[in-house]
């Protein structure tokens, strides 16, 4: 049968046919050997990376009959390696996971970005939509949001669900700007904002948001803007002062803007915007949003597409070991923190409740671990969230915090100031009190003499 599914006359379906035989276990990957000769493979290319866990490796030179599995293994090493690389979790992971907690040697400035870009874990997130109208007179816009998203994006945090719950809500807000001028380019004919004035467009328009105080979780941003006719067609332009074809950019662990020109002279003019160019756009900031690392495959590599929910099974995986290990980091170093703090104020009491939380924290870590040993990837991200929680729990305990936030330097600076009154007439009348027996003690000894 799986020699029936390697004749399969595409890669992509090859990949499909593989999937419905066995369905290979998270964290996993499969990878088939075909000879030099075969014909699966496109000409130039010599792995394919399916949208499931399975890959497809060409053999290379021939080898000897007779040859052992070391001998076979030796002989695919590098190439193995570097599949691994692309479907599995690598160090570029860890870096991107760990960023905010150890120091680190970036190689490129690339990788600094990344890490930067994606949100950090949190068990839940809010999608926001909006739709930007700063004209309204002159452009009627209509988005069929609802349809597109159960389209383009449900899929794909349907896929998400494991690693964390997600809430999507869109509005249209009518006579927002951007508060940046655009300029005026002769040689496009067009307006123009540039990439060093991308970073003032957010502040302005995040005021008018409303949706980052719904929620304690943290809000992803997607914002579609028309611009009036005035300053319309509106392009982005990169540093080298080129159009971005996507006209569009993301703001790292904010959102993404994308900027919609329509065409039509008579005014006011009917819009219905094309959702499927906006979803794919947003979709593809999302992925990025959320830690999907898209990294550049070696050469000789071709990867194939994601599927209708914009996520591979290897991505998914990946995804899961970057949370897991995000999580883990997380958990210990809150247990760590208040473990110091605990050392620092030595009258403290821990109650059971507290004790408790901290015990299972610590056992939520070590089975976390465990299980990401074992490759168990949707368990460890189970409990490496659970770990999360207690371990919150028990630095957060209401029984804490005013010890926590009024050790006894700060105790002596409050009380201090209430009691020195006081003390001062009390240490002067004991002064005068010693005075005054001195000096009956000397009297007594001079009548004596």
């Amino acid at each position: 049968m799986e020699e029936d599914a390697l004749n399969q006359p595409t890669p992509a379906e090859t990949d499909q046919s593989l999937h419905l035989l066995s369905e290979s276990p998270c964290g996993s990957v499969v990878i088939y050997v075909v000879p030099e000769s075969s014909t699966l493979l496109p000409e130039g290319v010599s792995v394919y990376v399916g949208q499931r866990r399975t890959s497809l490796l060409r053999a290379g030179r021939p080898m000897r009959l007779g040859v052992g599995l070391k001998e076979v293994l030796a002989h695919l090493e590098t190439q193995v390696q570097q599949v691994l690389k692309v479907m599995s979790f690598s160090h570029s992971d860890i870096t991107a996971a760990l960023s905010d907690r150890v120091r680190l040697d970036y190689s490129s400035r690339d990788g600094l970005v990344d890490s930067m870009r994606a949100f950090k874990s949190s068990p839940g997130y809010e999608i926001t939509f909006s739709l930007l109208n700063p004209d309204p007179k002159s452009h009627h816009l209509h988005w069929d949001i609802e349809a597109a998203v159960q389209s383009y994006i449900q899929p794909l945090l349907s896929k998400l669900a494991p690693v964390a719950d997600f809430s999507l809500d869109s509005q249209i807000l009518y006579y927002a700007v951007l508060g940046v001028n655009p300029r005026y380019d002769p040689s496009l004919n067009a307006y123009t904002l540039n990439a060093d004035s991308l970073s003032h467009v957010i502040n302005p328009v995040e005021a008018r948001l409303g949706s980052s105080a719904a929620s304690s979780n943290p809000v992803l941003n997607f914002l579609l803007y028309v611009p009036d006719a005035r300053h319309s067609p509106l392009y982005i332009t990169d540093h080298r002062k080129y159009t971005v074809v996507s006209n569009a950019f993301s703001s790292p662990r904010w959102g993404g803007i994308m900027v919609y020109n329509v065409n039509g002279t008579e005014l006011p003019v009917d819009i219905n915007i094309d959702m499927t160019r906006v979803m794919g756009v947003f979709l593809a900031q999302l992925r990025l949003m959320l830690g999907v690392q898209s990294s550049t495959p070696p050469p000789g590599f071709l990867v194939g597409p994601c599927g209708p929910a914009g996520l591979a099974d290897w991505e998914l995986d990946r995804l899961l070991w970057s949370r897991s290990v995000e999580n883990v980091a997380t958990a210990t170093t809150t247990i760590t923190s208040l473990a110091q703090l605990l050392d620092q104020i030595g009258n403290i009491v821990i109650n059971d409740n507290i004790a408790e939380q901290v015990s299972a924290a610590v056992a939520s870590l070590q089975l976390a671990v465990g299980q990401l040993e074992a490759g168990n990837l949707g368990l460890a991200l189970q409990y490496s969230k659970e770990a999360i929680l207690q371990s919150e729990r028990a630095f957060f305990d209401p029984s804490l915090l005013h010890l926590l936030y009024f050790p006894d330097d700060q105790k002596f600076a409050i009380y201090i100031p209430l009691f020195l009154p006081m003390c001062v007439p009390i240490l002067l009348s004991l002064l005068k009190m010693a005075a005054e027996a001195r000096q009956r003690r000397r009297a007594r000894q001079d009548k004596k003499e």
